[in-house]
Order: C-alpha cells, then structure tokens, then sequence
C-alpha cells in the first residue's frame, strides 16, 4: 500500500504471536505450527496463501475465537493467552466476508452492538453510529433506521466496517472482508478503505487469498505455506521485485512487474493535459480546436471545472451538437488511487485514457498508457537493487 513509507517500525508490536501451535484432535498435522509474528502499531499487515494454509485459523487466534494449543498472544505488551476471551474480542474490531449482520436489527442497532455490551450512554452510542455512518460514506438519515436485506452488497460490507470500529478499537481483524462482491464494487471499497486508515491509522490484519488485493492493501505482507509457515514477510515492493523462492514466485504467477502498479500512486506521475473544451463551446469551433490541436481526444469539461465527456473529431462531424458527439466518463480517478486504478479506469474509456479529479471532482489533467509503460520501464530489476 504504502510505496513511500517502506520501513515500519517494530520496536512496539502492537500484536505479537509466539510460537503459536493449533492442533485439532484427530487431525495429524497442527493447522497452524509454531508461528511466531509481530504486527505493528498502525500498520496493515496482510496474510496471504493458498486455501487450506491455515491463515484464517491464525486470525482467529489472535483474538482467540479458536483457542491456541500452545504459545503466547501478546496484545499491546500484555499476554492475553489466558484470561477472558469475550473481554479480548471486545478490544479488537472483526470484519468477515459474509458480513453477519443481524437481520433482524436496523443498521443503527448493527453499528452499536459493541459500544451497547460496554454499556456506554445511548447518547454516545447515536452520536458514534451517525460519526462511523458518514465516515463510510452513508447519510445516516437515510441509512441508520434500514435494515440489512434492503442493502445491496457493498452498502452492507460498509456497516460491517463501521460495526467493527463501533467501539473505536485499535486493532482490526479482517477476513476476506471484500470477497464476496463484484470486481467493481470491490476495487471502490479498497480504496476508500485506504482512505479511511489514512485517517484512522488503526492496526489491521487482512486475510485474503488474492496476491493483487495483498499488494494493494498490505504496508507488509505475509506469504504463507501450509501450516501458516511464513514463506517470506516483507513489503510489498520487495516481494514482487525479489521473491525469497519458487514457492513465492509460482504464488505470485505471471506478470509480477504489473502488480507494481498497485504500488504506485497517481499523485506519483506527471499528468497528461489534452485539449479542453468547455460546454458551452458550439460544434463547429470544438471541431476546429481539436483539428489544430492534432489530439485524437479533447476532453469535456461543465461550468465547474468538472469532466464530463470525451469528444473527437470524427464523432463531431457526424454529430448535430458537441453533447450528441460526447462519450461520457462514466470513472473518475483521484490522485491518491493506484495506477492500476487508472489502468482498470482506461480500458472502460472511450479515449483510452483516464479523467483525474480532486476530491471535489476538479478536473487536473488524464493519465495515459504512456504514463504506465513509462512507470514499468523505469522499475528497478533484481540485479539493480
């Protein structure tokens, strides 16, 4: 995720596992077999591996809903092997894949379950369900007195998020949180959720068997083989760049460079700037501006400065008027997405190319084809590093 803050520090691991072992009876070989990982204080560390590795089973012990069969779990200094399990979970916000809500409470209910068994005032409990609603992107008057089956699929995945953080924990565990919607929808909830822990800065493990999703979401990622062995743990960069075996470099498949894209952000590059002609241009002096301009695309911007359109020259020869000649932007990029973000946005444009806009919708310029390739080009190869 974080291509600029490569080091993390680990002189305070908010979450530690020691020598972790989980054997189930009758079952010959642990699920999990001495594991010993740290995670740091405000980092998103992400488990990846092939079905079956056991990384599910290891989120599940950090907050111990499967108990361990030996070994220490260290949570903020304190071992937390022992004790009250119920307490530790009620520390620890968890987000899975098939969401769980309860059908039978409105959202508002869904978001307060943990702040309620804390039993804090109904007045905080509303003031925190409206604060977490609007952080991920839903009026809460619209929102908090619905109940789940009139969601759709990422409407629900965002109150999941929300109830997590209900009680504004410090560590979030997450279990594939996004794998059960559509690509689109998918990519959308990535990357507000990065926007989100820019700002909430909170300890996240992330389970997911995507290598793509590990690369975007990961400040560090965690490679496993069977038995939750670590195959490599490092930053993202390095692994794509440098794979520790054939393990990592098959899992990894073809095309890792690509992968690097996931890694860069938009703000990283220099945008393109094409012609720009405004609404209110007619037809026949757009169709001039684009012959002299000699770029096959213009991009078509309304009174606010906001892109709405691509044209070009043969659509507007063939058209009565520069809106009957326009191919909308239907995607939008920012400058904190990823350039695969731009690269996903490009192959839905009719320009083959993506529109960059600020967090207002601000048109600031495209990102094209030759952006990227010129990206990939100048990535170091193992031998130059």
């Amino acid at each position: 995720m974080n291509f600029d803050n490569k080091e993390i520090e680990m002189t305070t691991p908010t979450i530690a596992l020691e020598s972790v072992t989980k054997k189930y009876s009758g079952v010959d070989k642990p699920a999990v077999d001495r594991l010993s990982l740290e995670v740091a204080a405000g980092e998103i560390l992400v488990l990846v591996g092939p079905s079956g590795c056991g990384k599910s089973t290891t989120l599940r012990l950090i907050n111990r809903m499967i108990e361990p069969t030996s070994g220490r779990i260290i949570y903020e200094g304190e071992d937390v092997t022992k004790g009250d399990p119920n307490e530790l979970r009620r520390r620890m916000g968890y987000v899975i894949q098939q969401v769980g809500l309860f059908p039978h409470r409105t959202i508002a209910e869904n978001i307060a379950t943990v702040p309620k068994l804390l039993k804090w005032p109904k007045k905080k409990i509303n003031d925190r369900v409206d604060e977490l609603l609007e952080l991920t992107g839903m009026d809460p008057k619209v929102y908090r007195d619905r109940y789940p089956k009139e969601l759709s699929g990422g409407q629900a995945q965002r109150v999941g998020v929300a109830r997590a953080l209900g009680a504004d924990p410090d560590v979030l565990l997450m279990d594939e949180p996004f794998g059960a919607i559509d690509p689109i929808t998918r990519d959308r909830l990535q990357n507000e959720f990065l926007r989100l822990q820019a700002e909430l800065k909170k300890t996240i493990v992330f389970v997911t068997h995507d290598i793509d999703e590990a690369v975007k979401m990961g400040d560090r990622i965690a490679i496993l083989r069977d038995q939750s062995e670590i195959a490599q743990l490092d930053v993202p960069e390095v692994i794509l760049t440098d794979p520790a075996d054939s393990f990592v470099e098959n899992f990894l498949g073809s095309g890792a460079i690509l992968k690097t894209l996931t890694l860069r952000r938009l703000r990283d590059i220099e945008l393109s700037h094409p012609l720009e002609i405004r609404r209110s241009t007619n037809r026949t002096e757009a169709i001039a501006q684009l012959h002299e301009s000699h770029f096959p695309y213009a991009v078509l911007l309304d009174d606010s400065n906001q892109p709405v359109a691509w044209v070009d020259e043969r659509a507007l020869n063939r058209s009565e008027s520069l809106d009957s000649a326009a191919s909308r932007i239907t995607v939008q990029i920012q400058p904190e997405d990823t350039l695969q973000d731009a690269l996903s946005s490009m192959l839905q444009s009719a320009a083959g190319m993506s529109a960059v806009v600020d967090s207002r919708g601000n048109y600031l310029g495209t990102c094209t084809i030759e952006s990227l390739a010129s990206m990939l080009i100048s990535q170091p190869t193992n031998g130059d590093q």
